[in-house]
């Protein structure tokens, strides 16, 4: 009985978190419309002016990717800031309504605007000249490394939204999501970046996560390392984030709603 109510009040909060996106509809089209701003301004105005090897647009898809995930997640650590500072987890808390459904709520929102989101990069990608060679197993296994990717984004969001005392401090983590991937093999190789930039550029998360699906659509990494070997390595970044950002967000809650 117990897990019945736990999955019905579930339901109801991934609903009410979907239906919260929906109305704030600048919000919305802005998660939406960014990522293909962004993927016009790089392929027309800079793409010209960067040497890839080959066609830019081919190079820069999974970079947008991860860029979407991000600003996201930053939209989760907003939606989680503002329930925790406006009253309403008080309220849920005077119903007979499972804690953990609360969280479970932003994060399934998060999950499925990203996965939105991550549909329409792919398709005006594809509009504009990407060709990816992927098998129909390696877009199976890119969509894997995609779900994963932002369901271990969307908790460390949902974290630092219950760390944050405000929707405007979480609204910082944005900021902090969209430049890391700057600095990354998203847009550029790394070994056209300076020497201090490039240490950080090939060793910090987003590059394996990024070279992971380039290499399962396009048959090669731009690091030149096997695909199999960075995407074990990327797996284990998003796991590792996955698991402490869960734990901490557990923690955070339970300890922001203790009387």
């Amino acid at each position: 009985m117990s897990l019945t109510y736990t999955v019905t009040d579930s339901r109801v909060m991934i609903k009410r978190c979907i239906r919260r996106s929906l109305r704030d509809s600048e919000a919305f089209f802005t998660a939406l419309l960014l990522p293909i701003v962004l993927m016009l301004l790089f392929v027309y105005v800079f793409g010209g002016a960067l040497n890839t090897g080959g066609a830019y647009v081919d190079y820069v898809v999974p970079g947008l990717i991860v860029l979407c995930a991000g600003f996201g997640a930053g939209t989760t650590a907003v939606a989680v800031a503002t329930d925790m500072s406006n009253g309403i987890v008080d309220r849920f808390r005077s119903m007979p309504i499972k804690g953990s459904s609360i969280l479970l709520g932003h994060i399934v929102a998060s999950l499925a605007r990203n996965i939105v989101a991550t549909t329409l990069v792919i398709g005006v990608g594809l509009a504009i000249g990407w060709r990816p060679t992927a098998s129909v197993l390696e877009w199976f296994a890119a969509a894997a490394m995609i779900v994963l990717f932002a369901l271990a984004l969307s908790w460390l969001a949902a974290a630092v939204g219950l760390l944050a005392r405000s929707a405007e401090a979480a609204n910082s983590f944005t900021i902090v999501l969209m430049f890391i991937p700057y600095i990354s093999t998203a847009f550029v190789p790394a070994h056209t970046m300076p020497a201090v930039l490039r240490g950080f550029a090939e060793h910090q998360p987003f590059t394996p996560i990024v070279e992971t699906m380039r290499g399962l659509w396009m048959g090669h990494t731009s690091t030149g390392a096997a695909v199999g070997h960075v995407a074990w390595i990327a797996v284990a970044h998003c796991l590792a984030i996955l698991a402490a950002s869960s734990v901490a967000a557990a923690w955070l809650f339970r300890h922001r709603t203790a009387t």
